[in-house]
């Protein structure tokens, strides 16, 4: 015996053809609030009509998702924070004496940084025509006659 129109109402209704309205091709595969839609109307069409869902569960998980989205942005905000921190630190390497540990021979290499890019996902700097990534730089004065 299906269930559909027993539990349903106005608001279900709204939401289940708001969320129907949204592809989701192009999301990514976190568990967003638009995945939380979803789940609960499912929740709600399937429930067994003598025993409702509590409410106060509902709220719970409402709150939750909202926790979660919130510690998300902020995820995101701090690794782009960081992100900016890194361009910013290389940029001012330019013009400077810099020295870092060459990874294939352990030989100490010092050398104007001449040139930075942020092809890679952490910056890389240009001392004496080599590409050396910013977190392995070691050491930073000014050159000399600046």
């Amino acid at each position: 015996m299906p269930l559909d129109g027993i539990t349903g109402s106005v608001d279900t209704a709204t939401a289940a053809a708001a969320v129907a309205a949204n592809p989701t091709s192009s999301r990514s595969q976190t568990m967003d609030s638009e995945v939380f839609m979803k789940l609960l109307v499912t929740q709600l069409r399937n429930q067994d009509p003598s025993s409702p869902m509590d409410t106060n569960q509902m709220i719970s998980q409402q709150t939750q998702l909202a926790m979660m989205e919130q510690i998300t942005n902020q995820t995101t905000t701090a690794n782009e924070d960081f992100s900016l921190q890194m361009r910013m630190a290389a940029a001012n390497l330019v013009g400077k004496q810099v020295s870092y540990t060459d990874a294939a021979s352990g030989a100490a290499v010092t050398g104007t940084a001449t040139a930075v890019s942020y092809a890679k996902s952490v910056p890389t700097v240009t001392v004496n025509g080599k590409e050396v990534d910013l977190d392995v730089i070691s050491g930073i004065t000014t050159a000399s006659g600046s």
